[in-house]
């Protein structure tokens, strides 16, 4: 079963949320937490980690921002889907910077939550227009990050270039290898490559940079 944890002040809101996720396959919800701090203590207290974590942004004691950032340090393997009514560009783009694999607005229905959680445990990422039409002109008004990404996109490989156009497809890694004629393997150590080199560490985090350098446009 893949583990779910929410993370929601809302109570009502959380507990519909919880019941809807029970209803999908081979999901379970492990933990509900008010906040941040509250996920934390109920997390040390079970030790049922989650495989994904959906959480807010407004919270009390500790909010969106900080739970997004301890998660990343201390369970790097977690994926991350902020579920939220916080729309604005600003918001967006530190959460896509902060590494979570998915910003979707809380109006959504069980169908296109159902295809959030199977892109981010599959794929470790989920497009949708909220980032396209949110995030890319943010993105692109920043000359200078612009052109510092465009001199190490320069100096990359042709074949890492060829993967991260892969990446902003909705391909999984190991159907990014067959297309590129490559094992898993190599698959591996060209995003761990990448990683390294463009100071990142999660798939959002390379579509950002291929985005920003203009290696591919949306």
């Amino acid at each position: 079963m893949i583990k779910i944890a929410l993370i929601d002040p809302e109570v009502i809101m959380r507990k519909g949320l919880a019941l809807l996720i029970q209803s999908f396959t081979n999901y379970e919800v492990v933990i509900e937490a008010n906040n941040g701090q509250d996920f934390i203590d109920q997390l040390r207290a079970n030790g049922s980690q989650p495989n994904i974590v959906i959480t807010d942004i407004t919270m009390p004691i500790m909010d969106g921002y900080a739970t997004v950032q301890w998660v990343k340090t201390q369970l790097p393997l977690t994926k991350i889907v902020v579920l939220t009514r916080e729309l604005n560009d600003r918001s967006i783009v530190a959460m896509l910077k902060n590494g979570v694999n998915a910003y979707v607005n809380k109006n959504i229905d069980s169908v296109e939550l159902s295809s959030v959680l199977d892109a981010v445990y599959n794929k470790g990422i989920y497009f949708n227009d909220l980032l396209y039409k949110n995030v890319l002109h943010t993105l692109h008004n920043n000359v200078a990050e612009e052109q510092n990404d465009y001199q190490r996109l320069v100096t990359l490989p042709e074949r890492e270039k060829d993967f991260l156009k892969w990446l902003c497809t909705e391909k999984t890694l190991k159907q990014i290898a067959a297309e590129m004629h490559v094992s898993p393997r190599t698959i591996d150590g060209y995003r761990d490559h990448l990683f390294e080199k463009i100071k990142v560490s999660s798939r959002i985090g390379l579509v950002l940079f291929a985005i920003k350098s203009q290696l591919v446009r949306l």
